[in-house]
């Protein structure tokens, strides 16, 4: 959430995606700094597809244009960036996906993303902020919200998670030195995608996918399967299968793969062979 005090002078209201559970948490958050403005919502189809570029009003101006690139819950993935006024701010929150495909971080006054998903332990949270929008900040913001302290401090303003920055280091070495980049990235993490959804489209109705196809996430497999009384009798044969965490989410049910960099292609091979079995003897 950044509140609206983040720029100075800014008496416009900042725009909102409601795409799901995450950027639903981050509006009420906002709202207790000034006003917000829901630019669009996919609450009435229950969070089952992104917005258009057609639906979404970029002839406005707000002070800033939050949104989250992937929401893990629903299984819902943004393609390319929303559109915004040239006088808005994009703001983003890549928590789930940072890193596990190219994109232009000039397109964005900010990204920010935790680990724990693509980067490595939990603990860790990185910020890129263009340097013009820390120009604008406001002169009144508290010390530990100001991203110009930890700036000049060399991200050492409080007391760093060292271990867990550490393996940041070597995950992203990882990324440029033995998988080749983040172009190589996103294609295997189009082919682990594609195995799975496979899996569901070609499995005669017994699974159904969550969400429309134009806005399917590449980190996280949303479904479910026609008859919900077999869903909890597939996560918990997944698990004595050994594939630990496919129960969807406590808030949507049903079904979730999440395919973040780490999981191997064979992995997904696997799992989609699992769900083929699965479906064979109880479809």
């Amino acid at each position: 959430m950044i509140p609206m005090n983040f720029l100075r002078g800014q008496s416009r209201p900042s725009a909102y995606l409601d795409t799901g559970y995450w950027s639903q948490k981050a509006i009420p958050e906002a709202r207790r700094e000034g006003t917000v403005e829901l630019l669009w919502s996919g609450e009435a189809t229950g969070y089952t597809r992104l917005p258009t570029p057609a639906e979404l009003d970029a002839s406005r101006s707000w002070s800033y244009l939050h949104y989250a690139s992937n929401e893990t819950v629903e299984g819902l993935q943004f393609q390319t960036e929303p559109p915004v006024h040239p006088s808005t701010a994009r703001i983003c929150d890549m928590s789930s996906d940072f890193l596990s495909r190219p994109f232009d971080a000039n397109r964005y006054a900010m990204i920010y993303a935790h680990a724990q998903k693509n980067l490595g332990p939990a603990g860790v949270n990185i910020c890129l902020v263009h340097d013009s929008l820390l120009e604008r900040c406001s002169p009144e913001l508290h010390a530990m919200l100001d991203y110009r302290n930890h700036i000049q401090m060399r991200s050492a303003y409080n007391t760093p998670p060292v271990f867990a920055i550490y393996v940041v280091m070597l995950v992203t070495r990882w990324l440029m030195n033995d998988v080749g980049g983040l172009a190589a990235m996103q294609h295997l993490n189009e082919t682990k995608a594609k195995t799975i959804y496979a899996a569901i489209d070609n499995s005669g109705g017994f699974y159904r996918g969550r969400v429309a196809r134009e806005s399917r996430s590449l980190m996280n497999v949303a479904f479910n399967i026609h008859d919900a009384r077999l869903e909890t009798l597939c996560w918990q044969e997944a698990e004595q299968a050994g594939f630990y965490g496919l129960a969807g989410h406590r808030s949507v049910g049903g079904l979730r793969a999440s395919l973040y960099n780490p999981v191997t292609v064979a992995s997904c091979e696997a799992l989609a062979e699992f769900l083929n079995d699965f479906r064979s003897r109880h479809g």
